[in-house]
C-alpha cells in the first residue's frame, strides 16, 4: 500500500541506521510473523489476564505507580489506572522534538514492546505501526525525563497520543490524535492493564535522540578528515605526518584509517607536499589522533546504542511463557548516558581542532603566504577587507560553547519521586546535550571548511597549487563548494553561505570515504 521498504519489528535485531531511516520516512514498517513472535506476545497478554482474574499483585497493574506502589488499587479502578498515568505526567517543557525525531521515538518504542515482555495487546502494536505508516507524529516536549524509570514525561504523550488524547504532527498540521486517526479510518485505543507502564516506562526517546547523534557523529569524523587534508593542501602542509609506516607504529585501527584517508587525500604517493618543513603545527601533525579517538570509539558507542534498542526496558517485564513477573530497573538509561557523554566530547574536541585549523588559516604568522584573514581583495582596496575575521570569532565561539555543554550530564543524578528515584541516569539530558554539541560543531566545521576552499583558491590563483595535482574525490568536493561559494574578492555577508553550509553537512551533502 505505501510502497516503501518494510523494517520488520520482532524478528532481528534493528540498527541505527534502521530507526533513523524509519525517522526520515524512507521506510514503512511493519510486525514479524513468526510463530515464535506472535507466540510471546499472545502469551505475555494471557498471562497477565490471568494474573489479573486470580487477584495477583502486579506493580503498576494493581498497584501505584512509584512510591506508590504500597497503594492497591482496587479491581474496579484498574481499567482507569493507565490512562491516569498518560495523564498526570503531561507536563512536558521546552522546545519540541521535530517530526523526524518524533518518528525515530515510536520507532524505539515499538522495538521494545517487540520484544515480548511487555505484556501489550496486537491492538496497541498495530496502531503504533499504523502511526508511523500513515505518518501521525506525536508532538513531545523535548525537556522533563530525568532517565529513570525511563522518559516517563516525554513517552506519556505517546500513550497520550494513542488514546486520542494528545497533539500530532499529521498531513502538514497539528492536530488531535483522534482527528488524524479518523482520517486514517484508525481508531484510539483504550489502554489495557500494564499499557501505559509499558508504552512510557522505558529509554525510547534517549535512544532515538542517541540514533541521531550517532550517525551525524559519523559523517563528521570522515568530513573533518577531509577538512584537514584541504586545510593541509591550504597551508602547504607536510604529507609525511600521514605516513603509513609512521602509523603503524601506533596501530590504534580508526586513527590508521583517519591518517590513510588524509594521505590518500594528500595524494602523497603521487604529489608528496612539502617534504623539507619538517613538523606541521599540531592541529594538522595530530589531527588524525584527535580524529582517531572518534573514529575508534564508534564501534563500541554504536553496540551500546543497539543493545538498548534491542533491549526490553520497561518494568515490570512479563515472561509469558514461562509465567514470571519480573520486577527490576531495565528503564534506567545509564548506557545511553555514558554513551552521549563520551560522544559529545569526543564531538567537542573535533570543533576545537577545526577551529585551531581555521586560526592558522586567517593568520600571517601562521598560513605560510595567504592573505590575511583569507581575503581575496585586490590591493588596492586590502586595507578595508576582512575576508574571514569575523568567520573565525564565530568559529570560537560555537567552539566554546560546544566545550561547555561537555560537563557529563550522568553525574547530574537528583533524587526524585518521594525518593524512590534516587538515583538516575539523566540519559536523555546528555542525548540532548550531545545533539547541542553536533550542532555546534557542525558550524565550526562548515566555517573552517569555506576557510579552507577559499584558502586553496587563494593559492590556485597565485599559482602555489596546481589543481591537477589532487585527488577527484578532492576535486569534486572543491568544485561543488565553489558552485555555491562565491570568491570572497570584496567583504560580504556571509551568514546564508554558512546557514547553506551547515545544512549541506546535515543533510551528508558530499560522499567522503569508504571503509578500508
Amino acid at each position: 500500500m505505501h510502497g516503501k521498504p518494510e523494517v520488520v519489528f520482532g524478528e532481528h535485531p534493528l540498527t541505527i541506521e534502521d530507526v533513523n531511516a524509519i525517522a526520515s520516512g524512507k521506510v514503512a514498517v511493519t510486525l514479524s510473523k513468526h510463530p515464535s513472535f506472535c507466540r510471546k506476545i499472545d502469551s505475555a497478554l494471557a498471562f497477565l489476564d490471568k494474573l489479573l482474574k486470580e487477584d495477583g499483585v502486579i506493580y503498576g497493574v494493581t498497584t501505584g505507580y512509584g512510591d506508590s506502589v504500597t497503594t492497591e488499587v482496587p479491581s474496579s479502578l484498574v481499567p482507569a489506572l493507565p490512562l491516569h498515568l498518560s495523564r498526570f505526567h503531561g507536563c512536558g517543557l521546552g522546545a519540541y522534538f521535530s517530526k523526524s525525531q518524533g518518528r525515530a521515538i515510536l520507532a524505539t518504542r515499538l522495538a521494545s514492546l517487540s520484544k515480548g515482555y511487555s505484556g501489550v495487546s496486537w491492538e496497541l502494536l498495530h496502531l503504533l505501526v499504523d502511526m508511523v505508516n500513515n505518518d501521525i507524529v506525536p508532538r513531545i516536549p523535548q525537556e522533563g525525563s530525568v532517565g529513570a524509570s525511563g522518559d516517563l514525561t516525554p513517552l506519556s504523550y505517546v500513550a497520550g497520543a494513542l488514546v486520542g488524547e494528545r497533539e500530532v504532527y499529521f498531513d502538514g498540521n497539528l492536530c488531535q490524535s483522534a482527528e488524524a486517526f479518523k482520517s486514517c479510518q484508525l481508531s484510539p485505543i483504550q489502554l489495557r492493564p500494564k499499557e501505559g507502564l509499558a508504552i512510557m516506562n522505558g529509554t525510547a526517546v534517549m535512544t532515538a535522540i542517541a540514533c541521531e547523534a550517532f550517525s551525524r557523529a559519523e559523517y563528521l569524523m570522515q568530513l573533518m578528515t577531509r577538512i584537514t587534508a584541504l586545510c593541509s593542501l591550504a597551508l602547504k602542509g607536510n604529507s609525511n605526518h600521514f605516513d603509513d609506516k609512521l602509523f603503524a607504529a601506533k596501530p590504534h585501527a580508526g586513527q590508521q584509517q583517519v591518517a590513510a584517508w588524509i594521505q590518500q587525500d594528500l595524494n602523497h604517493f603521487t604529489h608528496p607536499r612539502n617534504s623539507h618543513r619538517l613538523q606541521d603545527r599540531y592541529s594538522i601533525r595530530c589531527a588524525p589522533h584527535v580524529i582517531g579517538t572518534l573514529a575508534d570509539a564508534l564501534p563500541w558507542l554504536r553496540s551500546l546504542i543497539e543493545n538498548e534498542l534491542n533491549s526490553a526496558n520497561d518494568n515490570p517485564l512479563i515472561d509469558g511463557e514461562g509465567e514470571h513477573v519480573l520486577h527490576g530497573g531495565h528503564f534506567y538509561g545509564g548506557h545511553i548516558a555514558m554513551a552521549m557523554d563520551t560522544l559529545k566530547v569526543l564531538v567537542a574536541n573535533q570543533a576545537d581542532l577545526a577551529d585551531r585549523q581555521l586560526a592558522s588559516l586567517v593568520d600571517t604568522r601562521y598560513n605560510n603566504g595567504l592573505a590575511p584573514n583569507l581575503s581575496g581583495a585586490d590591493p588596492a582596496t586590502r586595507f578595508i577587507n576582512h575576508g574571514f575575521k569575523a568567520v573565525q570569532i564565530g568559529a570560537s565561539a560555537y567552539t566554546a560553547e560546544a566545550l561547555k555543554h561537555t560537563m557529563p550530564a550522568s553525574v547530574f543524578s537528583r533524587s526524585t519521586e518521594c525518593h524512590n528515584q534516587d538515583k538516575v541516569s539523566m540519559g536523555t539530558i546528555a542525548s540532548r546535550d550531545a545533539l547541542r554539541v553536533l550542532q555546534l560543531t557542525e558550524q565550526v566545521l562548515a566555517s573552517t571548511l569555506l576557510g579552507a576552499v577559499q584558502a586553496l583558491r587563494l593559492r590556485f590563483a597565485q599559482g602555489e597549487l596546481d589543481k591537477s595535482t589532487l585527488t577527484p574525490p578532492v576535486i569534486a568536493m572543491y568544485d561543488d563548494i565553489v558552485s555555491f561559494f562565491e570568491p570572497l574578492t570584496q567583504d560580504r555577508p556571509l551568514e546564508a553561505l554558512l546557514r547553506y553550509t551547515v545544512e549541506a553537512i546535515e543533510n551528508k551533502r558530499w560522499s567522503l570515504y569508504e571503509q578500508s
